[in-house]
């Protein structure tokens, strides 16, 4: 592989489009990077390109920019839309819009793409519609595979022309990753760019500018911590990972109380239609905290990000890296600190042997406020803050189970006393987890915490309306059972009853009786069941019964008149 190095655009062996050009210097884009200047000339002289670079490094634009060459260089004019196919949306809206309008871009999930082939009788005809497709792009290819989409994307493989020039781009290079470039590239151009400065023997994943931290705190220590350090960098822009969507539901709450005079904002996976404005306003901002789980960890570029703060290790070690990523992007300075448990200490060798991530250790603050038990009064004073509190340690209990890297964080060794502390919990929730277990290191608020009221007059409301309900619904739910129970001490009587007519049945099972009789004795069996089932009305059993002449089998089966049970 060539040597590459930065250059202005003009300086391409293909040269650029007035209007990319022109559009390249408006957006503050004067010079490639590295990736860029090696991919695009390639793409542009229809090569399969697998390129490999670190996170921030402008990958997008590597392949954005000869896509667009290709569409201006078409002699057919261009259709108005560009096609957005993902989960969230009506996809029956998606197949008229694209039979209206058509496209000459289509940006995809997967798994809907390969949906959007499959409806013909819709009288969408895709496989079809894409016989003159150019260029397939597979961004994020190691996230894709890590998200379960290699099913789906073969079978879009298999679908697409052959004669295509296809792309594709990867922080991270795995075996799966390579299985896929040989399945869906033909003789591609291998690029992996590295950082100047970075020996060319070097792997490391993440860029060079980046500085890396970690901080080994207990569990009851860092929510403490973490504030601590936000109210120090309260000029500065920072991105707060939590593992799971409740998670930044309550500590982003927690964070609004407590670190004043800062824009804090949330976003995580469930917040299907905010997540673009909230995006769009936190990247315009100067200074402020974005809250978020790992739906911010790829693809997003957010200027001037001064610190990625990782609240929770992420369940796979490639998204530490993708994190780490959101700072320190094209050419600009960063930093990362991600909190580790005490017992989660071998997790730094693992990421600089696994991920080629070196990390250096910050010392936790002393004498921090403890600022846990201001979190118990809001608790405390407001329903919707308890709740939150209780959901957000389940779910990160349920998410440290699935780690990727179990061996290092394991759900045994976890001290549950201290983690149910440092959520400031009133009281331990109930979950399998923690079935079995005792907590003498966890003192519960003494009282009923049912009486917390919502702070939200109509929330409260409808809370109470809901209790007064279920105690309705607990009271005739009661008054039946003890109905019921009425002729509970009927039942021994009713098995004894029926145990003696099996022994009745296997005596005669074992006797010369007569086949008629036999017959007239299955006859009731059967009827007895259905009977039993509800298949048949007590009239029609006893029907029955008077019909083969044996009404007294009734009693020898352990029958009981229904007016017993009343």
């Amino acid at each position: 592989m060539e040597h590459v190095t930065e250059g202005t655009w003009e300086s391409l062996p293909v040269p650029l489009h007035p209007l990319v050009l022109r559009a390249l210097l408006e957006l503050g884009f004067p010079y490639m990077t590295p990736v860029q200047s090696a991919t695009i000339p390639l793409f542009m002289k229809n090569k399969d390109v697998a390129a490999e670079a670190v996170t921030g490094s402008g990958k997008t634009l590597a392949f954005v920019i000869p896509i667009l060459e290709i569409l201006l260089r078409r002699e057919e004019k261009l259709k108005k839309s560009q096609i957005l196919w993902i989960g969230g949306r009506n996809p029956g809206e998606d197949v008229e819009r694209f039979k209206e309008q058509g496209g000459n871009i289509i940006v995809a999930t997967p798994g809907r793409l390969e949906d959007m082939f499959r409806r013909k009788a819709e009288g969408l005809d895709l496989a079809g519609c894409v016989k003159s497709l150019d260029v397939l792009v597979l961004d994020e290819a190691d996230r894709l595979l890590d998200m379960g989409f290699e099913a789906s994307i073969n079978t879009i493989l298999e679908l697409l022309p052959k004669q295509r020039r296809t792309g594709l781009f990867s922080a991270t290079q795995t075996q799966e990753v390579e299985n896929l470039v040989r399945a869906g590239l033909r003789n591609p151009v291998r690029i992996s760019v590295k950082e100047k400065g970075v020996a060319a023997s070097s792997t490391q994943k993440t860029p060079s500018r980046l500085e890396n931290y970690y901080m080994v705190c207990k569990a009851d220590e860092k929510f403490n911590q973490l504030v601590h350090f936000l109210r120090n960098h309260k000029q500065e822009k920072h991105l707060v990972f939590f593992s799971t969507c409740a998670c930044v539901e309550y500590y982003g709450k927690a964070l609004e109380a407590l670190v004043r005079s800062v824009k804090i904002m949330c976003i995580h996976g469930k917040m299907k239609y905010k997540r673009n404005k909230i995006f769009m306003e936190f990247r315009q901002l100067q200074s402020g905290i974005l809250v978020c789980t790992d739906v911010m960890a790829r693809g997003v570029d957010i200027p001037e990000v001064n610190w990625v703060l990782q609240y929770d290790p992420p369940s796979s070690a490639s998204a530490f890296v993708h994190r780490c990523g959101r700072t320190a992007r094209i050419g600009h300075g960063g930093s990362a600190l991600v909190f580790l448990l005490p017992m989660e200490e071998s997790y730094i060798n693992f990421l600089a042997i696994n991920q080629k991530c070196p990390l250096q250790e910050m010392k936790p603050q002393r004498n921090t406020v403890d600022l846990l038990p201001k979190l118990k009064s809001s608790a405390l004073a407001d329903r919707a803050m308890f709740e939150k509190g209780m959901k957000a340690f389940v779910s990160y209990v349920q998410a440290y189970a699935k780690h990727e890297c179990n061996l290092i964080f394991r759900l045994k060794d976890l001290d549950f006393a201290s983690l149910a502390r440092g959520f400031a919990l009133l009281k331990m929730p109930r979950m399998p987890e923690l079935r079995g277990k005792q907590f003498p290191d966890f003192v519960p608020v003494d009282m009923n915490t049912d009486t917390i009221p919502f702070k939200d007059k109509i929330r409260e409301k409808q809370r109470q309306k809901r209790l007064e309900q279920q105690k309705e619904k607990t009271e005739n739910e009661g008054k039946r059972k003890f109905i019921k129970n009425k002729a509970w001490s009927k039942q021994k009587a009713k098995k004894e009853k029926k145990k003696k007519m099996n022994e009745k049945r296997k005596r005669v099972e074992g006797s010369d009786i007569e086949d008629e009789d036999m017959e007239e004795l299955l006859n009731d069996t059967r009827l007895l069941k259905k009977f039993k089932k509800g298949k048949i009305t007590e009239e029609e059993f006893e029907k029955g019964l008077l019909t083969s002449g044996k009404r007294k089998i009734k009693t020898d089966l352990g029958i009981p008149d229904l007016e017993d049970d009343c």
